[in-house]
């Protein structure tokens, strides 16, 4: 094998090895009803975000709400997974990325109800302030993010 041989597959491994995390995308379990439009206008809006999406239609959305820990008092309309943590709402793909890259230990994210101006919920209204919020399995919920 020539030098240049060795050093183009020395080049491509390097690539391979350090760019194996960025470039395999998260995958996003969404349990959601099958009428839901603003649900997959999340779903889109992941997708564009580099988010691999698997979407669910379930009968009883609430049950998942309910499996996965989510507060019933500030649920929305659709549960998702991702690296094992619970998304409930419109929470922008931004702030999942951020929660993914820090780790913290929480639950998962929430935006309650369905805020226009959240992610999917761009109905033409004017966009109105929402929070982002942390959720454990204790009942603790925090600000994550304002938008």
């Amino acid at each position: 094998m020539s030098n240049h041989s060795a050093a183009v597959i020395s080049l491509i491994v390097a690539m391979f090895i350090g760019g194996l995390p960025h470039a395999v995308a998260s995958e996003v379990t969404v349990y959601k009803s099958a009428t839901c439009g603003c649900c997959n206008n999340w779903i889109a809006h992941m997708k564009q975000n580099g988010f691999t999406v698997k979407a669910v239609n379930v009968a009883d959305p609430v049950s998942y709400k309910k499996k996965y820990g989510v507060p019933l008092n500030l649920a929305s309309c659709h549960t998702a997974l991702v690296e094992g943590y619970v998304i409930e709402g419109h929470v922008p793909a931004a702030d999942i990325k951020r929660l993914l890259k820090q780790r913290p230990k929480v639950s998962g994210l929430i935006v309650p109800g369905m805020p226009d101006g959240s992610p999917g919920m761009e109905q033409g209204n004017p966009p109105v302030p929402y929070d982002v919020l942390t959720f454990d399995n204790r009942g603790k919920v925090m600000v994550y993010s304002r938008h």
